[in-house]
């Protein structure tokens, strides 16, 4: 059955819908990580003048975008789309009363849809890389050995033009870079690229790697 079969789809949205349900704690506590990032850091530096942040923007304003990608890349690689659509809304709620605010509300579906298609390029990349391991021990090791410098070079926690030359170029051709930038655009009305540019990048990153995951998928399956 190939992994863009309907009914594998359906499959495997239905399998993440009864892990969350019987193991909420599970998918609480792979929120510990993020938040920690946004309670020590938005607070820490709620009153600094970072450089590179733009002008009359807040830390914690510019933090929660980046921190809500995070979940979603972290969510989606380990666990799933729904999961991932789960715990990146539950980090964007616990973010308002730590003092978060949507500059534009009538901007939240455009949210909604950066959200699927990160949920959806993470989906992709992970079922690319489970697929070259027989082992879950071997694919947790490399994913995360991976994941943390997608993190970094997207510009969740700094702007990348803070960074040198060559992360700034890595960080051109990271999907979370236009995610974050695309959340940061709808959600508080600063960003470094066009939203229109940053979604478009967004929904080809989100085929490509759907598009990778079903190929090596199908070549494991065919062995």
């Amino acid at each position: 059955m190939s992994l863009l079969d309907p009914q594998a789809v359906y499959a495997l949205w239905l399998r993440d819908v009864k892990r969350f349900v019987r193991t909420p704690s599970q998918v609480a506590g792979t929120l510990v990580f993020p938040l920690m990032f946004l309670v020590f850091l938005g607070t820490g530096f709620s009153d600094a003048a970072l450089p590179g942040i733009p002008a009359g923007v807040e830390y914690i304003q510019y933090l929660v975008p980046g921190i809500v990608g995070f979940t979603m890349l972290f969510g989606a690689s380990f666990g799933g789309a729904t999961t991932a659509l789960i715990q990146g809304s539950l980090v964007f709620l616990i973010a308002i009363p730590l003092g978060f605010r949507v500059a534009n509300p009538l901007l939240l579906p455009v949210v909604a849809v950066v959200l699927l298609l990160l949920a959806v390029t993470f989906v992709g990349f992970g079922v690319a890389l489970a697929s070259q391991f027989s082992d879950t021990q071997g694919f947790g090791l490399l994913i995360q050995f991976i994941v943390f410098p997608i993190f970094f070079l997207s510009g969740a926690l700094f702007p990348l033009s803070e960074l040198p030359a060559v992360a700034q170029y890595l960080g051109r051709v990271n999907p979370l870079t236009y995610g974050v930038d695309a959340l940061r655009g709808a959600l508080v009305g600063a960003s470094t690229y066009p939203l229109a540019l940053d979604v478009l990048a967004l929904g080809v990153s989100a085929a490509v790697m759907v598009a990778v995951g079903a190929w090596l998928f199908g070549r494991v399956e065919s062995v």
